[in-house]
């Protein structure tokens, strides 16, 4: 009857929400209000292991190389340098002068074999260039390694004019000795000659090895840019 009337009077009768939106098939899904995350989600959440931190870069190997360049444009005389080097395909970044502990050194042959163009490839480089004719200029890189694997060495980067290659030789070797000596303790006297320092620090028995590598060149004589560098390249 109350129907009836409503329908007489133009009302309409009211619908639950759950039906009034729901459809042929049956009735629509009941919306739940938002709350507090399921512990069960929480859990599978907790049990995700984190990423893995990434190793830390340590180089393995280094190897020593070298090489002079002549062009009439600045910057193309330090590629062609690169070229003879070996190391003109990399992309090259420069670092400081730590040797890593236990890092081996390898020959040049080996070391390019393991690189690959358009890598990025970590060195330590001495470079010098002039547009002097006849002016000498050298690049020297110098190393040394205590007797314990589990320290770290020196790389030194010496570049000069005016020097001959063995004078640039011994000074970067001697830098590198030096620095070393001073990390280690090693008691010595700066002013005397570094051929004296040398025994001093073969003697501590702290210091087993020292080396070092150099490109000497003089000024094209025609003006054009000479460029010599010297680098020792780090391998993972």
């Amino acid at each position: 009857m109350l129907a009836r009337r409503r329908k007489e009077k133009g009302e309409t009768e009211a619908v639950p929400a759950a039906e009034a939106s729901g459809t042929a098939e049956g009735p629509a899904v009941p919306i739940v209000p938002p709350g507090p995350t399921p512990p069960t989600v929480l859990a599978a959440s907790v049990a995700t292991p984190p990423r893995s931190l990434p190793l830390p870069l340590v180089p393995r190997f280094v190897f020593f190389t070298k090489g002079c360049g002549v062009h009439r444009q600045r910057l193309q005389s330090f590629e062609m340098s690169l070229r003879r080097a070996g190391i003109a395909p990399l992309n090259l970044v420069r670092v400081s002068s730590i040797f890593p502990p236990g890092c081996a050194v390898i020959t040049r042959e080996r070391g390019l074999l393991r690189l690959h163009s358009g890598e990025i490839t970590f060195v330590v480089m001495s470079q010098c260039e002039t547009n002097e004719p006849n002016r000498l200029i050298s690049a020297s890189i110098g190393l040394a390694t205590p007797a314990d694997p589990t320290t770290y060495g020196y790389l030194s980067e010496h570049h000069a004019f005016g020097q001959t290659a063995k004078r640039s030789d011994d000074y970067a070797e001697d830098l590198a000795a030096s620095m070393l000596a001073s990390t280690l303790g090693i008691e010595f006297d700066p002013d005397k000659d570094y051929d004296q320092r040398r025994e001093i620090y073969r003697m501590s028995g702290r210091i087993v090895r020292t080396r070092s590598i150099t490109q000497s060149a003089e000024g094209d004589k025609n003006g054009l840019w000479t460029t010599v560098i010297a680098a020792a390249v780090l391998l993972f």
